[in-house]
């Protein structure tokens, strides 16, 4: 493997690591701190996974395209920016990292390393939540860079801030974060069993988005100029 596919997997585990950690890290601290306000809780939580996702985005852009989600690397893969085998790269490297940071979290916070969630996430609702929280993620991400490419990471947190509010499901709109999730019995846990349920919506969020994005946002054609 060649130093720069190297850099690129790492810049992924370690962003989708910091990532996961203030996700399941902030929801444990906002909990804690909150008082049994739930709201309060929520904003806490929101607030520290917005900040984190600007500060992220911003360092590691550059060198991996700060996917950290596999929705997202996913369309990446359709519009021909990752191969088949940095997809199933770039997929892997989230997953480990990010479950490297919810353990993370569990031992900062003197939690149980290894455990399950019990919260229960599911139902109509809770799909629709999710596949509208990940078509807005994939739409944000594809039209800022299209549109306003020096905006991606404030469009994204700022995004992401704003779904964890309006959709049902507080927005989790990545496959990997909602594994990583399930081994947290924590504020932003969810069931094993409501896992796949998600990730079905947020692949078809993401598809979709994908597909919006192409009809507002078409690459320019370059052709007629050349054979001006």
């Amino acid at each position: 493997m060649n130093q720069p596919a190297v850099r690129r997997l790492l810049a992924e585990a370690v962003g989708s690591f910091f990532l996961f950690a203030t996700v399941v890290g902030s929801g444990i601290m906002a909990e804690r701190l909150a008082g049994g306000n739930v709201a309060v809780a929520l904003l806490g939580n929101t607030l520290a996974t917005g900040a984190m996702l600007f500060v992220l985005i911003t360092m590691l852009g550059p060198i991996s395209g700060a996917h950290f989600n596999p929705a997202v690397s996913l369309v990446a893969w359709l519009r021909k920016e990752l191969a088949g085998g940095e997809l199933a790269g770039f997929i892997a490297i989230q997953l480990v990292g990010g479950v490297a940071g919810v353990w993370t979290a569990h031992l900062m916070f003197d939690l149980p390393v290894l455990q399950f969630s019990t919260r229960a996430r599911s139902g109509m609702c809770q799909w629709t939540g999710e596949f509208i929280a990940t078509f807005g993620l994939v739409l944000t991400i594809l039209g800022t860079l299209r549109m306003r490419p020096a905006w991606v990471p404030a469009s994204v947190a700022l995004y992401i801030t704003a779904a964890y509010w309006f959709t049902s499901s507080t927005s989790f709109a990545n496959p990997a974060i909602t594994l990583a999730r399930s081994l947290s019995n924590s504020f932003a846990g969810i069931a094993p069993v409501d896992v796949p349920g998600f990730i079905a919506a947020q692949i078809l969020g993401a598809l979709a988005g994908h597909g919006l994005a192409k009809a507002l946002f078409p690459e320019p054609d370059w052709s007629s100029e050349r054979n001006a």
